[in-house]
Order: structure tokens, then C-alpha cells, then sequence
């Protein structure tokens, strides 16, 4: 069997581990579910009362804010789902509870983020499809754009949280900032990115790249502007390999927690 193959089977039995462990816990999984779609229809009736005064913001219009809404709910969805362990990294490091991933024959990065599933992420790509159903008709284009979107997406988040996680190899117990990194990538994308200006809107396409998932709703779904996702596609790749660049540099400073034990 090729590596590819090996690493293809590796990746989705882990998954259904994850999966079959979460519905041996039934009920948390349902609760963390419920509260977060709870949780997130509660910014949306917020939003429908502010467009419901004020129906058009520079340009923006309910529908897209419900777009933008469902697109960060699904990217950060997925990305929490099939590599839950992304945002717990430098709990992880400075921890020393890496060093199990350290003794294994997989990849240590992929091992670690695959290696957990967040139950509450089932919610927000519940959250996100039933977005999509409303704000917009059924197309098969739009259909499309809307999975791509949340892909990309994810991708880019999760490479901003990595690469915060990551400090935690220079810094020591870098929880919090790396909370306040994600948490900052997280909030920027749920606003549309034309209310920022000067150096904030700077910010937000360069160290802090959450407007180019801001900016989606416009530039995806009212006509597909390809330079933009050949931009987009660009900066996330960029971003991702960044990250990983990162991670690696700073493992070859970890210092062993001893803690070895045998994952199965």
C-alpha cells in the first residue's frame, strides 16, 4: 500500500474513533451541540434587528451577513471537527503531553490535530448549512462556492491558530495569548469587512488575514471575482505552509514533558 494510501487510512480511522467515541457520550454531544446552534442563532436574531433598522450598511445587506455567518461557522465547524486538537497546542506543549506523538511513526502535527473531535463543532456546520438554505436560493453554483468557501476558510483558520499555538515553543504557557489570537482571527470574521478602515482593514488583510473570509459574501457570491480567489487560494496556502513552518521550527526547541505513554 502506498504512503499516501497509509496515510489516507490512518487519517479517516482515526476519525471514526473519534466519531464512535463522541456517541458513547450521547448526551453531552447533543448539549454541546444545541447550545452552540443556540448560541449562534442568538447573534443572528441580533443582526436581523440591526438590518431590520438599517437595511443597507455600505453596501451590505442581511442575506450577506447571514452568508458570512454561515461560512465561519462552517469553516471553524469542520476545522474543529476532524482536527479538534488545533486550538489546544500550546496546552499541549507546554504540558510536555506531545511527547506521545513523539514516539509514533506518523507525522507528529497531523497525529496531534486529528487526534480529537469538539463536540460543540457539530453545531456551528449544522448551523451553517441550515444559513445556507436560508439566505440564499438552491443553486448548484452556489452550492459549490458555499463548500469551497467554508474549506478555504477553514484552512486559513486553522493556520492563524496553529501559528499562535505555536509560541508556546518560545514563550512557555502561551494559553492565553494564543486564545486571544484565535479569538480575534474568529470575532473579525463575523463582521463585514467594510465597516474596518485604515490600519485595521491593513491588519485584517495581511498579519490577522480574516478579511479575506470577511469579504467573501461580496466577492464569491455576487459574481465570482477569479482574481480574488486566485488571491484567496494564494494566501491560504501561504498561511498554511507558514504554519507548519512554524510548528516545526519550534519543536526542535521542545523540551520533553516525560510523559511517554503509548497511544493506540
Amino acid at each position: 500500500m502506498s504512503t499516501v494510501a497509509k496515510t489516507i487510512r490512518f487519517i479517516t480511522g482515526y476519525w471514526r474513533v473519534n466519531w464512535q467515541g463522541a456517541m458513547e457520550f450521547r448526551a453531552s454531544f447533543w448539549t454541546q451541540m444545541i447550545t452552540m446552534l443556540i448560541n449562534n442563532g442568538v447573534w443572528i436574531a441580533f443582526w436581523g434587528i440591526f438590518f431590520n433598522r438599517f437595511p443597507v450598511v455600505k453596501g451590505w445587506e442581511f442575506t450577506d451577513v447571514l452568508l458570512l455567518w454561515g461560512i465561519t461557522a462552517g469553516a471553524f465547524g469542520w476545522l474543529h471537527i476532524l482536527f479538534g486538537n488545533v486550538g489546544r497546542v500550546a496546552y499541549l506543549i507546554a504540558n510536555g503531553q506531545i511527547d506521545s506523538y513523539l514516539t509514533m511513526p506518523k507525522n507528529i502535527l497531523l497525529h496531534m490535530l486529528i487526534s480529537r473531535m469538539s463536540f460543540s463543532a457539530w453545531g456551528d456546520v449544522l448551523f451553517a448549512w441550515l444559513l445556507f438554505f436560508i439566505a440564499i436560493p438552491f443553486r448548484i453554483d452556489h452550492l459549490l462556492i458555499y463548500i469551497m468557501a467554508q474549506m478555504l476558510g477553514g484552512v486559513l483558520m486553522g493556520a492563524v491558530i496553529l501559528a499562535g499555538q505555536s509560541l508556546a515553543f518560545w514563550i512557555g504557557n502561551s494559553e492565553g495569548l494564543s486564545f486571544q489570537i484565535a479569538n480575534a482571527m474568529i470575532t473579525f470574521t463575523t463582521y463585514p469587512i467594510d465597516i474596518f478602515q485604515g490600519f485595521t482593514r491593513l491588519l485584517l488583510f495581511t498579519l490577522l488575514p480574516a478579511g479575506f473570509i470577511s469579504i467573501m459574501p461580496i466577492a464569491l457570491f455576487r459574481g465570482l471575482h477569479l482574481s480574488f480567489l486566485v488571491m484567496l487560494i494564494s494566501v491560504t496556502i501561504l498561511f498554511a505552509a507558514s504554519s507548519v513552518f512554524i510548528f516545526y521550527r519550534g519543536l526542535r526547541r521542545y523540551e520533553s514533558g516525560n510523559m511517554i505513554t503509548l497511544k493506540m
